[in-house]
């Protein structure tokens, strides 16, 4: 993999991986700053997507398109959807979905995109495999999961509003992206990852949990990005 896209939707997400970049140049494009340059020794194209599916989408295909990228990583925080996933554990997904997508009345399962033949989008496994080593390396103290990313342009703050995704959808863990970088990367035929810190409970404490967790969380996702970057 001679080029990496590495995408996170907010500043605290990618701020700390664009400091450690060398020899950097910035790309603007569609409102956004791609960040190119080495990282790790690695060719790396660093941006910020801002929050939300279409957003995540556009910068995708400006990854695909303008840096002809190999493999796509993305870093964020994400609200659990289990039990046993703790705030500042990680979620590697195994594949994602759109929560929000619903076309039940043709006759689509909630969460298919209509017209296209997969239901969910499936990780590169050995992006996964690297992943998951890397983290146990770097971040010990934590818990790594393997799992579904479940995206929807909402933030769920709600207990009802989790168990019925949850229960719908068997996710390990709710957010704003992950699924349409995910669509965007398949559409493409490039492999993609989605590492994922976890925040908060995706519950009713959801809001008093994410302001103090925010930052701390996802600095377990940088220290896993540059790790993960020494074996690809």
């Amino acid at each position: 993999m001679n080029r990496i896209g590495i995408i996170g939707a907010m500043e605290v997400e990618v701020e700390t991986l664009k400091q450690h970049m060398e020899d950097m140049k910035m790309v603007k494009k569609a409102s956004m700053e791609f960040c190119c340059g080495k990282l790790n020794g690695k060719e790396a194209v660093v941006v910020r997507s801002g929050i939300g599916k279409v957003n995540a989408a556009v910068c995708t295909q400006i990854l695909a398109d303008d840096f002809q990228v190999e493999a796509v990583i993305n870093t964020g925080v994400a609200g659990s959807l289990k039990a046993e996933i703790n705030i500042g554990d990680i979620v590697v997904s195994t594949d994602a979905l759109h929560h929000d997508m619903d076309a039940r009345e043709f006759g689509y399962r909630r969460g298919q995109i209509p017209q296209m033949d997969v239901f969910s989008f499936e990780a590169d496994p050995h992006l996964r495999q690297v992943a998951a080593e890397a983290c146990r390396r770097v971040n010990p103290e934590i818990q790594v999961f393997e799992g579904r990313v479940v995206s929807g342009d909402q933030f769920v703050a709600a207990k009802a509003v989790k168990e019925d995704i949850s229960a719908e959808f068997a996710g390990f863990c709710t957010e704003m992206e992950g699924a349409a970088i995910a669509q965007a990367a398949w559409l493409n035929h490039i492999p993609f990852v989605i590492l994922r810190a976890i925040s908060d409970k995706a519950d009713d404490s959801a809001s008093m949990d994410y302001p103090t967790f925010e930052r701390e969380a996802a600095q377990h996702c940088v220290r896993l990005v540059e790790e993960m970057l020494k074996s690809l």
